[in-house]
Formats: structure tokens, sequence, C-alpha cells
């Protein structure tokens, strides 16, 4: 399906080339800066909408497919397209971009311009990343990323953002040197960049899992997943609010996105024959990186290692299928397991992406994210004390919310593959619920702990609109998933289809 006029180009070009107007204005008028800033993050979530609103569920071909010649001698193309898989994060990233914005309305004073710019450049390059069909195209987009991000933590970022950056940037470059060796051996077998064909490749075993190898190298580290974690608590922690936000609600994503376009497509058996390692690293990061959360003084550290439990599931849910198809008695239990991975995703996009935010509004009167340093916050901000309380339950799993569905779908599937498993990844129920739980009590619950915390007032307007949107979001996500699985149901089930048939010639 073709779209009657470039709605993809529109969603990756519009905020790119606000960006650039935005910078264009400077900081002489800081004001117009905002203003134009959120004219662009919201134009675009609205354009971005008749991706959802036209999408055709029944079909798990491209929709909104746009194709033009690029560089020729190599057949490169600016090749777009989005399915069930990749349309609810784009619609995911338009939709947190405009409270990363607003967020920073009255937070920022420095270099504004610079700031919401290096934001609205961003936005576009993610929802690049999600609708490119051609490798290099993405390999561009996948890399440009780097740079705003870069930039927002060591422009705006906390005293250590210069270790921070570079080792945020060192780490994901480095993983994405061996994605590039990957796509461009594929290219001289397909002769073209284009992803799809790349799927339907004759690929030996030893082809596969040296290629499954480059492409674990970049998507681990994005996720990311243990052991190559150790750079996101320290990029969440020196970031400015906007740039946590991002990096947790999106950008983690992408890695996630990475194994569904490339790695199980593409080398089937090989990540067949590898589950077992993705399967251990996710167990892992679920059971240990919960009890290393458990043990955080600092809220920020403690979300982003939250975080990094959570995308566990994501990719347990993902390559747990193997095993469930090798029971024929089980294997609808590998389309949930996918659903329930997507799910996660979706979810922890506008859960971590609200926990980041009210992390925020107490750095903002306070300039302290030490749990040591609050306590009481319910005494003097009532409104905010329900949303965080609210979130923070969302995070534990609770059941209505969002942070319980994606959860439950992928340890319901596991149990199909093995009780073990399913035992483990049921164990951040408790986990999640303990370190969650122990800093709301810390922080929100009790007595006003000294008189800076009797000096906070509750949260403006502006920060309220951002926190009840989101928790609209995490409700409504938990109560009515049905909208979200419907879209995505037939493109993971061509997926399941594919990876089922071998590769090997």
């Amino acid at each position: 399906m073709s779209a009657d006029w470039p709605i993809l180009s529109a969603t990756i070009w519009l905020p790119i080339i606000g960006g650039l107007m935005v910078i264009a204005i400077g900081d002489k008028n800081s004001n117009n800066a905002r203003w134009m800033s959120l004219a662009v993050a919201v134009m675009t979530f609205v354009i971005s909408l008749p991706l959802y609103s036209g999408f055709n569920p029944g079909t798990a071909e491209m929709q909104f497919v746009e194709r033009a010649p690029w560089i020729s001698y190599f057949n490169i193309e600016y090749y777009l397209g989005v399915d069930g898989i990749s349309m609810p994060l784009i619609i995911l990233t338009t939709f947190i971009s405009i409270f990363v914005i607003v967020a920073a309305w009255e937070v920022i004073q420095y270099k504004v311009s610079y700031y919401m710019a290096a934001f609205l450049i961003m936005e576009g390059i993610m929802v690049g990343v999600f609708s490119a069909l051609d490798a290099m195209l993405f390999y561009v987009f996948w890399e440009a990323m780097l740079i705003p991000m870069f930039l927002i933590i060591g422009v705006w970022g906390g005293p250590n953002r210069v270790y921070a950056t570079i080792k945020f940037f060192l780490y994901t470059f480095f993983g994405s040197v061996f994605m590039l060796v990957a796509l461009i051996y594929m290219y001289f077998q397909a002769g073209s960049f284009d992803i799809l064909s790349f799927h339907t490749l004759k690929l030996t075993l030893n082809e596969q899992i040296l290629i499954f190898i480059a492409f674990l190298m970049a998507f681990a580290v994005k996720v990311p997943m243990w052991p190559v974690h150790t750079w996101l608590p320290d990029a969440h922690v020196e970031a400015p609010t906007g740039g946590s936000v991002i990096l947790a609600a999106i950008m983690l994503k992408i890695g996630g996105y990475g194994f569904l376009r490339f790695s199980l497509p593409i080398t089937p058996d090989a990540s067949s024959e590898l589950d077992w390692l993705i399967i251990s690293m996710s167990l892992i990061a679920v059971v240990y990186i919960g009890f290393v959360a458990l043990v955080q003084q600092d809220m920020k550290k403690l979300i982003a290692y939250s975080s990094i439990a959570h995308m566990g599931f994501v990719t347990l849910g993902f390559f747990m299928i193997f095993m469930i198809t090798a029971n024929p008695d089980a294997s609808t239990g590998a389309l949930l397991s996918l659903q329930g991975g997507m799910v996660q995703m979706i979810s922890h996009g506008f859960i971590s992406a609200a926990m980041f935010l009210c992390v925020g509004v107490l750095y903002d009167r306070m300039h302290s994210r030490e749990i040591s340093s609050y306590g009481g916050v319910v005494n003097r901000m009532p409104w905010f004390a329900a949303f965080m309380v609210f979130f923070a339950m969302s995070n534990a799993g609770l059941p209505g919310t969002s942070g319980f569905v994606g959860e439950f779908m992928v340890i319901l599937a596991s149990f199909r593959a093995n009780f073990w498993f399913a035992f483990l990844a049921a164990t951040t129920l408790i986990i999640g619920a303990a370190y969650t739980l122990w800093m709301v009590k810390r922080v929100v619950f009790g007595e006003i702990a000294n008189e800076n915390v009797a000096k906070l007032e509750d949260i403006t307007g502006r920060e309220t609109f951002i926190l009840a949107s989101l928790a609209v979001a995490v409700l409504a996500l938990g109560v009515w998933p049905g909208p979200l699985v419907d879209v995505m149901e037939v493109s993971l089930a061509n997926l399941l289809q594919h990876v089922s048939v071998t590769k090997i010639p």
C-alpha cells in the first residue's frame, strides 16, 4: 500500500527542518523558539496519526510505502514503509516528543533554541529508523541518532557529562560497526540494500551465526542487555530530564525493533541455535539487575536499572518463540510471546517517560536526585504524589495498568517454553515492587524530612498536563490493549511464519 501523500517523509523531515529553523531563531528570543518547537512537535504528532487511522491491520505487507533512487551506483534507495511492528513505535515517538518540549519550557534557560532543536531533529531521525526499508538508509539514521543525544548530554548534562557522553558514544558506535559489516556482506549477496530482500536470502548456518552476532553487538548495546548495559545508568544520571525521557522511552526500543526487523527474519536458524544465549542474558537482566536497582540511592539510577530489567522482558519474549514452537501443543504461545514483547516496549515507553519526568519535577525544585534528600513529599505536593505513586505502581506491574499487560503476556507464554523461565521472569513482580515501593516510601510518604521539603510547591498546570496525559495512556493500554494488539497481530504472525522456515540452502 502506497501513501496518497508522503506521510512518512513528512513525519521525518518536518521536525528536522523545524529544528533547523528553531536554531535560526537563536536565543535572542527564547520564547519564540519554545513556541515554534511545540508547534512543530504537535504538528508532527498530528501528521503521524493517519499512520494508525489509515492502517490496514489485515495485511502483513508494508504500508505507506515511499520509494525513490538515492545512490544508484550502489543500488541504495530512499525506501520507507511501515507495518504493524514499526507503526506503533512511530506514534509513540511523536507522542512522547511533545512532552519533552513542554517539560523543558521553564527549566532550560541556557541555549534554549539549540536544546529544543536537538530534540526535534532527533525525533525525525528516530522516525526514520523505524520506517527505513533500505539497510543503508537505516544505518544512516541509526548513527545520526548519536549526534543530538551526544550534544544533549554533553551540553546540558550534569557534572560528569563528558565521561557519560564518551562512554555512551563509544559503546553504541562500537556495536554499530559490526552491524555495518553484516549489512555490506548481505548487500553483496542480495545485490541491493533492500531489507525485505535480506529476509529471503539463503544463508548457511555459519553465515547466519556470524551475521547474528554482528547484529547482536549493535542491538544488545542499544536495548541495553546485560552485560553491555553499564553505559545507560551513567547516561541517565548525567542527562537532562528530556534526554532521559527520550533515551528510555524511545531509543532503547530501537534495539528491540532491530531484533524483529533484522535478527529474527534474516538469521532465523542462528536465532534458534543461539536462543539460549539471549534468554540467559534476558533472565539475568530481569533478576540480577532488579536486585541492583534495589540498592540504588539515586532515583534516576534506580529507574535506569529498572528500565534494563523491564527491557529484559522484551528480548525474553522475542527469543522464547523457538522453544515454544518446538512443542506442538504450545505453538499458539509463540505469537503471545511476540505480542507481549511488543506491548512491553510501548508500555515501558509511557511508564519510563513518566517516571523520569516525576524525578525531573523534584529535581527542578530541590536540585537533588538522592532518595535521602526527600521524605514526606505528599504533605506538600499531594497531586504530584498521586501521579508518582500511580506511575510507580504501573512500573511494578499493577493489574489495570499497561505495566501489567506486557509482562503478564510474556510470563504466560514462557510457561509454554519452560516452567523455570516463567518462574524467574515472574520474580520481577516481587523485585520490581520491592525497589519501586521502597523508593516511593522514602520519597513520598512519612513526615516532612527537612526544611527543603517543607518549602516544596505542588505541580503547575504545565506539569499536570504532562503527567495526566501519560497517566491516561498508561491506563488506556492497561485496560484496553486490544487496539494495539490488533494492529500488530498479522505482522507478528507473518514474522513467526517466516522464522519457522529454514533459510539454510
